[in-house]
Parts: structure tokens; C-alpha cells; sequence
């Protein structure tokens, strides 16, 4: 397999992901020290799952995110351009209805969801501002939007030492734990390159999200986005 470049061609990255499905919530553990399973819950909380609601779950992977969302009586929809990552869900959670797709062509109607929700995905999205635009049309008038994605730590010695984490460090953890260790210099790259809190807030804004505002996790390590749809009561 060819090692994804910051380019994002879309075949390029889902055949990334193909390729580390099978361990993937292994290694996402190990790198991020247990901190990914407190991101999940602040997500949840963001995205606020009410029972009878429908939610859409970008690029969920296996379907690890999807599934609180669900617990929460909301009807929930794990959605990913990743076959094997898919797969490896479906074989783990036979019961959610995940869904090939996207995220710059959804297969979903206007104003399907009450709201729609990517953690750690956007950024591998060859076009994010097509995505969030698309994750629009598919929302409800008054539905909401919650970005989980990694940013930028705002303490500048954190900074520093995060940096040489991700160039370094990761990659090597990833070397012994992962099916495919390449995939995660690529992932190194493309958080390192990723806009900072208020460069994307921007673009939720320009997007035609309303009222963007972002909370830092993590010291900035992660940002959660939100955004609202105009409309609605």
C-alpha cells in the first residue's frame, strides 16, 4: 500500500484505513494514553442524544463512537469511506446500520438528521469545507454539529514537546502495535498541518454553520467544534 500523502486522494485514504482496521481501536488506545475514551464522552455530551433523534456518525470507523450515541435511544448512523474499517464494525456491531460514504457526497436526504457529528475524520477529507457544507444540507433546520478533531496546544513548551511526540514518537509506537505503521506518519503530518481552533471555526462559519464555538481538550490537544443549523424554532 501506498502511504496516503497530505494531498488526500480519496482512494489513497480509504485504503489507509483499510489497512489498519484490525487493530485500529488497539492503537488509538496505546497512542493517545487512554485519552480518547474521555474525548468519546465529551463528544457525547457535545453532541447531546436524545431518544427518538436521528444522528449521524462521520467517519466512525468501527463504530466505536456511534455506539453512546445509540445507548442514548437516538437512532444512529455510522458512516465511513473506509471498507474495511466498516467491515470490522459490522463483524463487532452487527446491529448498527453502518453506511458506505462521502463526506463530500453524502447519501442522505436534506435535513435527515438532528445532528451529525466526525471525530478525528475531517481532516482526512480531501475537501473539509465540502464536507461541512454537505453535513449542513443533510442536518435539520436547528440541528447541530459537533467536529472532534485535533488541534493545536495552546501552552507553547506543550506545543514543543507534542510536536516531537507526533513526528517521533507516534510513529514508532505505531511500528509495534499497528497493522499498518506507515498509516500513522500520515496521520502525524496531517494533525501537524491542520488549521489551529479559530482558523476552522472560521470555516464552520464560512460554511454556513451558525454560532461556531469550540472548547479545547487535552490542553488544546483536541478541539471540540460546534456549529448550528439556521432554522428551526
Amino acid at each position: 500500500m501506498t502511504r496516503a500523502s497530505l494531498e488526500k486522494q480519496p482512494k489513497d485514504v480509504a485504503a489507509m484505513f483499510d489497512a489498519v482496521a484490525a487493530r485500529y481501536d488497539l492503537t488509538n488506545d496505546i497512542l493517545a494514553m487512554g485519552q480518547n475514551r474521555r474525548w468519546r464522552k465529551a463528544v457525547v455530551r457535545a453532541v447531546d442524544p436524545r431518544p427518538g433523534e436521528c444522528v449521524l456518525d462521520l467517519a466512525a470507523g468501527t463504530g466505536t463512537s456511534s455506539e453512546p450515541f445509540a445507548a442514548a435511544g437516538a437512532f444512529t448512523v455510522p458512516c465511513d469511506f473506509s471498507q474495511g474499517m466498516l467491515a470490522a464494525g459490522k463483524r463487532r456491531t452487527p446491529w448498527l446500520p453502518f453506511t458506505a460514504g462521502d463526506a463530500t457526497r453524502l447519501p442522505f436526504a436534506d435535513d435527515s438528521f438532528d445532528a451529525v457529528t466526525v471525530s478525528f475524520g475531517l481532516r482526512n477529507v480531501a475537501d473539509p469545507d465540502l464536507a461541512l457544507r454537505e453535513m449542513l444540507r443533510v442536518t435539520r433546520p436547528g440541528g447541530r454539529l459537533v467536529v472532534c478533531e485535533f488541534s493545536h496546544p495552546t501552552w507553547a513548551p506543550f506545543r514543543t514537546v507534542y510536536t516531537e511526540y507526533l513526528m517521533r514518537a507516534l510513529p514508532a509506537v505505531a511500528s509495534r502495535v499497528s497493522s499498518s505503521p506507515d498509516a500513522y506518519v500520515y496521520l502525524a503530518e496531517s494533525i501537524r498541518a491542520w488549521p489551529d481552533q479559530p482558523a476552522l471555526a472560521r470555516r464552520v462559519r464560512e460554511a454556513g454553520w451558525e454560532r461556531p464555538a469550540w472548547r479545547d481538550l487535552t490542553g488544546g490537544v483536541v478541539a471540540l467544534h460546534r456549529g448550528f443549523k439556521p432554522g428551526g424554532e
